[in-house]
Formats: structure tokens, C-alpha cells, sequence
């Protein structure tokens, strides 16, 4: 569920899986193994994530807060178009 939630705001604000491998300092293919979750994702790299990513590390945790932080990008998305 976590590297889900990684992915699902990863996507919505935009940000490549090459930024966060970069800020991971990884590979990107090490970076695909963490958020399939084939490779565990542990606190000090979720941290690094959520900072790069501008969000608390908690968020990754509740489904419910993922979905609320994707309706806030996608809300302040569409107010930039407007």
C-alpha cells in the first residue's frame, strides 16, 4: 500500500521516478524495485521521498490522505489552467 501511495502522488505532482532515484541517490531500475514493491521501503528513504515530494511521511501510510493530497494537485492544477 505504501509505495502505491508513493506512486499515486508521485504521479500527480509530476515528478519522474528518475528526480526521486536521484535524490535517493539510486539506480533508477533500484528505484521501479521500491515502488513496485519489490524492495522494502524503509522510514529513512520514505523520508527522503516525502520531502522531495513535499509532504509529510504519514501521508503515504492512509489511503484516505493520499487521495486528499492527488484532489489537492489536481484542484490547483485546474485553477492554474483557469
Amino acid at each position: 500500500m505504501i509505495h502505491e501511495n508513493v506512486e499515486k502522488i508521485r504521479k500527480a505532482k509530476g515528478v519522474t521516478k528518475t528526480h526521486l532515484a536521484k535524490k535517493l541517490n539510486m539506480s533508477l531500475q533500484g528505484y521501479r524495485y521500491l515502488e513496485n514493491g519489490d524492495t522494502r521501503l524503509d522510514a529513512e528513504r520514505l523520508k527522503v521521498i516525502a520531502h522531495a515530494l513535499g509532504e509529510n511521511p504519514a501521508i503515504f501510510f492512509d489511503s484516505e490522505l493520499t487521495h486528499s493530497v492527488i484532489e489537492k494537485v489536481e484542484n490547483t492544477n485546474k485553477q492554474e489552467v483557469i
